[in-house]
């Protein structure tokens, strides 16, 4: 099964890419991730969630019909990353397919780029795509049925996967209160302040 995050593996940070001024990777940079990310998300769902479709899926990210526009990218820089690194994309769509995207012609993904040599996000993105439809040169009335369709479908499961992480960090949580209650956290239990 394919996880509702789906993401770039091994995408080297080449020296290129590099601000030869300061010797990390130049911001522009993590645009391109990002677009990058997105044209494989993209694919990944023709190819994987949704091979019925496939076609118009892999359409998407070209201007035969069908495409995907970026409107706007918000990026907010988390550390500068030099090289050498490799970095993992996380998209999550939002908001909820069912309370905006039925009657628009546009969504949105939140996007974290994760930096596996730091091991912490890089990098987050908010992007705002428009569909557009390149042979009437207009956005599209509406979100077409397939994208709608796997659009709601990944809402469900990026919620429930949210709950359940969610319920499996209270559970951390409780069982790290009641070793506190039975080791330290006690009544009976007397601080010990050292020796004068």
């Amino acid at each position: 099964m394919i996880t509702v995050s789906l993401r770039i593996r091994d995408f080297e940070v080449p020296s290129g890419t590099l601000s030869l001024s300061r010797g990390h990777v130049n911001n522009v940079t993590y645009v391109r991730y990002a677009e990058t990310a997105r044209v494989n998300w993209t694919r990944n769902i023709g190819l994987h969630i949704d091979p019925s479709n496939k076609t118009q899926w892999l359409n998407l990210v070209s201007s035969r019909g069908i495409g995907l526009i970026l409107r706007s990218i918000k990026v907010d820089y988390k550390f500068p990353m030099k090289s050498p690194d490799k970095i993992t994309v996380y998209q999550k769509l939002v908001p909820d397919p069912s309370s905006s995207l039925s009657s628009q012609s546009a969504f949105q993904l939140q996007v974290m780029i994760l930096s596996e040599a730091r091991q912490r996000p890089a990098a987050r993105c908010h992007e705002d795509i428009v569909i557009y439809d390149y042979k009437k040169n207009q956005k599209t009335p509406q979100t077409p049925p397939f994208i709608y369709e796997q659009f709601k479908n990944m809402w469900k499961l990026q919620e429930e996967a949210k709950k359940d992480w969610q319920d499996r960090i209270l559970d951390i949580e409780n069982r790290v209160r009641t070793l506190e209650v039975e080791s330290w956290d006690r009544a009976d239990a007397v601080e010990d302040t050292g020796s004068a």
